[in-house]
């Protein structure tokens, strides 16, 4: 039999038809794939990945795990645009070549934002990395030179180590101090030196001060790691390897004391660990001397008492803070504080703001989950965290709080500027 054949105008259709179809196929798949291609880096339709780098088991792990903590509380449960929210943070333990590895990791993996790093060596190590990616940090804990605007797409939540050295200062003046009695004890690396840079900046600005300003640089300018910084000017310095060996930066203090004919009467511990801060202060007191010394808020305050306490050292103390008071009225304090339990502290409460500050922008978004978007959601914008303002109309800086802290039988309690004047008499 022969076969029939379609007659000719039904066959062109049908290839007409097919070819359509194709073409609409092509279409879609394409505009699939564009769609796939156009996600942000770290969000998907069911998650958004955050990324994180804190010290988790070396020398300042007591102010990664509290800041972990307190992160993790504020998210917990959450969800924005419908995803859940990812939360992945790795140990650089104090390291910054480790901490590079960890950003490398983590920027393979994808995330949206860095929220939260701790340390400033190992997060001045990162920033690069940050900035390469046009990867937002969000809130890290430091507040130094190079988290300041120009320097990435930069969030801050606090007060800088400049503003919590430049208030103490203030009141140290106030209290009837000489500029030329203002010392410091500082780690002797880079974390160290980018701290005694903000050191100088407040004390260049006064008067007779510069033979003092002279020695900083000189310090400023010795090569890491190659070149011992103590014996030069009213600075002791420390190595992190070294945490608990206080004698060669307690030496230097009395050296300078003797050849600029002065005395301490404040030492400015700025940055800097819990262990390092309780043997120099530890170590002053065995050695007969009664300086007060002052902390910025990066110390851990429960385990550096503890640390304290083992000395039994209970006053002679005072602590910048840029956080609330833990028995504040304030919602969010209380909203932290049914989250974290025992485990609240001045690190795990700011901690805990970051993380509602994470979750206010990103609620402000309009439109897609992207960097761009989340950055125009922070910039220029005011929030009310539970009765906390944070205002970023006019920089990448949320709050300008500072307020002291004394530590008084043990505790550490608040204090008004004039209440610590009698700590410099």
């Amino acid at each position: 039999m022969i076969a029939s054949h379609p007659p000719v105008a039904s066959l062109s259709f049908r290839l007409r038809h097919q070819h359509k179809n194709s073409i609409l196929g092509l279409i879609l798949l394409v505009g699939f794939s564009a769609q796939i291609c156009a996600q942000e880096t770290g969000v998907t339709p069911a998650t958004l990945r955050i990324g994180s780098i804190m010290d988790l088991q070396g020398p300042s792990s007591a102010r990664g795990q509290a800041m972990k903590a307190g992160i993790e509380a504020a998210l917990k449960g959450e969800k924005i645009q419908g995803r859940s929210l990812e939360f992945n943070v790795l140990n650089d333990s104090f390291q910054p070549p480790f901490a590079v590895e960890a950003a490398k990791k983590l920027i393979e993996q994808g995330v949206f934002v860095m929220l939260g790093n701790t340390g400033t060596p190992t997060t001045k190590a990162v920033m690069p990395l940050l900035v390469e990616h046009k990867i937002p940090a969000v809130g890290f804990p430091l507040g130094a030179a190079h988290l300041r605007p120009g320097a990435g797409d930069v969030i801050n939540f606090r007060a800088s180590f400049a503003q919590e050295t430049s208030r103490i200062v203030e009141v140290a003046l106030a209290a009837g101090i000489k500029p030329q009695e203002i010392c410091a004890y500082l780690p002797s690396d880079a974390g160290g030196m980018d701290n005694l840079a903000t050191i100088k900046k407040v004390l260049e600005k006064q008067p007779r001060m510069e033979d003092v300003i002279k020695k900083l640089d000189q310090i400023i300018a010795l090569p890491e790691n190659q070149a011992d910084p103590n014996g030069i000017g009213p600075v002791g310095f420390y190595k992190r390897s070294e945490l608990t060996q206080a004698r060669a930066g307690y030496q230097s203090l009395k050296q300078w004391e003797k050849t600029a004919n002065t005395q301490c009467k404040l030492i400015l511990v700025v940055g800097g660990t819990n262990v390092a801060t309780a043997n120099f202060v530890q170590y002053s007191r065995y050695r007969g001397e009664k300086w007060p010394v002052s902390i910025t808020s990066q110390i851990e305050a429960a385990s550096f008492i503890k640390a304290l306490g083992d000395f039994n050292i209970k006053d002679g103390v005072i602590m910048t803070q840029v956080v609330p008071p833990l028995d504040a009225p304030l919602p969010i304090v209380e909203e932290a504080r049914k989250a974290l339990g025992e485990d609240l502290s001045n690190i795990s409460l700011e901690g805990y703001i970051v993380g509602k500050l994470f979750l206010a922008i990103t609620r402000n978004i309009k439109g897609d989950m992207t960097r761009e978007n989340f950055l125009k959601a922070a910039r220029g914008r005011t929030f009310d965290l539970g009765g906390l303002p944070l205002d970023f109309s006019n920089d990448n800086q949320g709050s300008d709080l500072v307020q002291f802290q004394v530590l008084e039988e043990g505790v550490f309690k608040t204090r008004t500027a004039e209440q610590i004047h009698k700590l410099f008499q």
